[in-house]
């Protein structure tokens, strides 16, 4: 039986714009939300990308169920930042909704 217990606090963000000082556009993440989650890491890999070693980690992250986090948005927890790749609502039972996610390095 998978692990069910939403023990992590994470943080929803999205990506929005605004302008510096000289009116040049800026990126940054504003929260959207926060929520208790379960967070399992399901793979690693490493690898090789242009002379430099690289690392994967594939992430599931689970909440309660919920329908307005897309893959355009990220998840934070502790310092650590997730890339949502696919967004996985039970739709069943709506009982909780999961998040395909790669660790940014």
């Amino acid at each position: 039986m998978p692990d069910t217990r939403l023990n992590r606090l994470v943080t929803f963000e999205q990506q929005s714009a605004s302008q510096d000082a000289l009116g040049q556009p800026v990126l940054t993440w504003t929260t959207v939300d926060t929520a208790w989650a379960n967070i399992r890491s399901v793979k690693g890999l490493e690898s090789i990308k242009s002379g430099a070693p690289t690392s994967q980690v594939k992430t599931s992250i689970r909440t309660r169920y919920r329908t307005d986090i897309t893959a355009a948005m990220r998840i934070t927890e502790d310092g650590v930042i997730y890339r949502i790749h696919a967004v996985l609502p039970d739709r069943i039972d709506r009982e909780f909704t999961d998040f395909t996610c790669e660790v940014v390095t």
